[in-house]
């Protein structure tokens, strides 16, 4: 059965390629961007299957305006992408007021309002994917990028706890979870917050890798799309979906040193019971959890 994508962010990145791998697979989409004319070629060359649709996803209007052109145009939404949003390196304090609501708003405020008024028409058709695209940034925290991460850990956790309440609805929320990638959005797109003394050997790092052109990612957003598009047709997806071998490697690492960092405190973590609290582990706990 061909599917009706709802795609942000489409008209660059990721989000382009996943927009033209669905087109391909001769899925219908409604691909929405802030600046929806670099979509002409495809509206051009995919007349019947493509609703281009100008939205902000900060606007809540154009959010509802773009959800309901999807509706009259094509009956259905089967695939909801949240893909929009951006980063700005730089550290914490140094970022502006307008800085640090932007990233919020586009990354995470924007998402969970967009999927909250796609749910009840997942809800009503008993089916439905929400495929959020987090970042392993959404599970590992580097200098540099403290807000963009707020973000996606924000996504990341309202994402699982979503499809706790979801799948017995049949709707699958999965978190893409992609390390770095060949897009702009570490290159061409990305802001840098006001430079401030002391973080030579933090933050300042991060700035040079990212300005100085030397560090090239590894993900290729072809294959990310096409393994996106996969995913979307599995009947037992994952919660969360890492991309490419650099953020496997990362997050092996990150795990191992978590586990021995809880080991390590564990007896404090232990301690701190109530003395009328039953001494044991084999509590029954929800089933949901």
């Amino acid at each position: 059965m061909k599917k009706i994508w709802f795609i942000t962010g489409s008209s660059k990145g990721l989000g382009r390629k996943l927009v033209e791998v669905a087109l391909l697979n001769g899925d219908q989409v409604v691909a929405t961007a802030k600046g929806s004319s670099d979509l002409n070629d495809l509206k051009e060359n995919y007349k019947e299957q493509i609703l281009v649709v100008e939205m902000d996803v900060t606007n809540l209007d154009q959010i509802e305006n773009a959800i309901n052109s999807a509706l009259k145009h094509f009956r259905r939404i089967d695939v909801l992408v949240n893909n929009a949003g951006f980063g700005i390196t730089g550290a914490s304090e140094a970022y502006t007021e307008d800085e640090v609501r932007r990233q919020l708003e586009t990354n995470l405020y924007g998402a969970i309002a967009i999927t909250r008024r796609i749910i009840p028409i997942m809800r009503e058709q008993h089916s439905g994917r929400i495929l959020q695209i987090s970042s392993l940034g959404g599970r590992i925290g580097n200098a540099g990028l403290s807000i963009y991460h707020a973000a996606k850990f924000g996504l990341t956790g309202y994402s699982e706890a979503i499809s706790k309440e979801l799948k017995p609805l049949g709707i699958y929320v999965t978190s893409v979870e992609p390390g770095s990638m060949r897009t702009d959005w570490g290159g061409a797109s990305m802001g840098f917050a006001k430079h401030i003394e002391g973080y030579e050997e933090s933050v300042d790092k991060m700035i040079s890798l990212r300005k100085d052109g030397k560090y090239i990612p590894s993900g290729d957003p072809v294959k990310a799309a096409k393994a996106i598009f996969d995913l979307s047709g599995n009947p037992e997806p994952p919660l969360h979906l890492i991309l490419g071998s650099d953020a496997v490697g990362i997050l092996k690492k990150a795990n191992a040193a978590r586990d021995a960092e809880f080991e390590k405190w564990i007896d404090i973590s232990n301690s701190i019971d109530h003395d009328d609290s039953k001494k044991t582990h084999s509590q029954e706990v929800p089933k949901f959890i």
